[in-house]
């Protein structure tokens, strides 16, 4: 026999009950009687019974489901920001569906018509790398809430919840401006890249406040950046005539590339060239030396998403949006760009 799920009807058939008493029954109506909603119950446990979230959704226009597109999951940063995401969703009475776009906006564009036919409340979505049409998120936008995280874009007009990229940059920079160093690359995503643009930004605007010339030579990109990516654009830069002596590095993978590169090339770190990262993840304690880095925090943005997204769900009355809300980073200074005084 195919099997299927019990429904309210089931359950209204069994008891000979109308499916308004027996829906209002499990929801512990008032209105219905006590022994009513005992003997309703009782069957709904003995039949297995479970709500057709859907269906109710239907009904009362709201299913407490969030959908959650990111372009991939297996970042550490990604992860971290995911699992506060999924534990502040359930404190707030919310299911989280999870999707990985896989950094192609056709699977983005995919995933976001799916989850509206699936019925979510709403959607939080961090972009792909490289986001060109933004009318397929415009047009769900009409449709359901939508709140960015992360990776963003400023043509599209919702809520965002970022960090102060800029700002975070510029720190990272001066950090490494103030140990002595006056020559300092940056490896970075390619152009399309909102938070690679973003860093760049504030690696030039350090450059600009402390009055060091830049060179070109020294920003280097790619378009699938990683620690691979990483290793081979550090040892481009060490083929230079003039080389770094310090290396920004716009995420925490490319920067450990960068100082496998440079253990590989005997080069000491930091006193010959020092290495900043992006994001604090795990791995930056386990690399040799251990890395210096802008610290992400990953819990705090996945939080606040979730509650800027439910406080739009959940409003009764038009709110003033977009909005814009920058979580606050800080700069964790480790060996790979500071000395550990020796003594004597």
């Amino acid at each position: 026999m195919k099997k299927r799920n019990t429904t309210l009807k089931d359950l209204a058939m069994a008891l000979d009950l109308s499916v308004s008493t027996v829906s209002r029954a499990l929801n512990n109506h008032p209105d219905i009687s006590k022994k009513t909603r005992i003997k309703v119950q009782e069957l709904a446990r003995s039949y297995k019974y479970s709500p057709n979230l859907f269906a109710k959704g239907f009904r009362t226009k709201h299913t407490h489901i969030i959908g959650v597109i990111v372009p991939d999951i297996s970042h550490y940063f990604t992860t971290t920001t995911v699992k506060a995401i999924l534990e502040q969703g359930e404190a707030l009475g919310y299911q989280v569906f999870v999707a990985e776009s896989q950094n192609s906006e056709q699977k983005q564009e995919n995933l976001l018509r799916s989850m509206t036919q699936f019925g979510v409340d709403g959607i939080l979505l961090s972009l792909v790398r490289e986001a060109g049409d933004i009318l397929p998120i415009t047009e769900i936008m009409d449709k359901v809430p939508l709140v960015m995280f992360d990776k963003v874009s400023d043509k599209v007009p919702c809520s965002q919840i970022v960090i102060n990229e800029v700002e975070s940059a510029f720190n990272a920079v001066e950090h490494l401006i103030n140990t002595g160093k006056n020559r300092i690359a940056f490896l970075k995503e390619s152009e399309n890249s909102y938070s690679s643009n973003k860093r760049l930004e504030g690696y030039v605007k350090a450059h600009d406040h402390h009055g060091l010339v830049l060179d070109d030579k020294l920003i280097l990109e790619s378009h699938a950046i990683g620690r691979e990516k990483g290793r081979e654009m550090t040892v481009e830069l060490l083929s230079l005539q003039h080389p770094p002596d310090a290396i920004f590095a716009v995420t925490d993978d490319v920067a450990i590339g960068a100082i496998q590169a440079l253990n590989q090339h005997q080069i000491k770190i930091p006193d010959e060239i020092a290495v900043v990262g992006f994001s604090n993840s795990e791995n930056s304690l386990i690399i040799s030396p251990s890395l210096s880095t802008i610290d992400q925090p990953g819990k705090r943005i996945g939080e606040t998403a979730v509650s800027c997204l439910v406080a739009e769900i959940e409003s009764e009355k038009e709110l003033k949006l977009p909005k814009r809300i920058e979580i606050a980073t800080n700069l964790v200074i480790r060996e790979s760009s500071f000395r550990k005084p020796t003594f004597n």
